[in-house]
């Protein structure tokens, strides 16, 4: 089924293009609920519902979750306000004391 779009007006290549939408969204909804009903019975094969199965992959969780912040393990002999948890970038007064020979075990906290 050949169409030469060439000889189409504006006003029938315009009905065309919304044909062909509406029926893409038409064959993306049936292929949609065709995928759902495979996944459906594969997870039945396993004893399993969908929702058993996306409940306990939501637990699990995915990527990268909060890490809890970690304590201060080292802290400035100038000033007793300033600490650093040992992880990122080594804050300036860490590398001034390690510059004026101070060593890391006595900066530990």
């Amino acid at each position: 089924m050949a169409i030469d779009l060439t000889t189409m007006s504006r006003k029938e290549l315009l009905k065309l293009r919304d044909d062909v939408e509406k029926e893409l969204t038409l064959v993306e909804e049936r292929e949609r609920k065709e995928a759902l009903k495979a996944a459906q019975d594969v997870a039945a094969q396993y004893g399993y519902s969908l929702s058993e199965l996306a409940e306990a992959a939501g637990k699990k969780g995915r990527g990268k979750g909060k890490r809890s912040k970690t304590g201060p393990k080292y802290r400035n002999p100038d000033d007793a306000e300033q600490t650093w948890s040992g992880l990122g970038r080594k804050p300036q007064w860490f590398h001034d004391a390690l510059a004026n020979g101070v060593d890391m075990k006595d900066l530990e906290i």
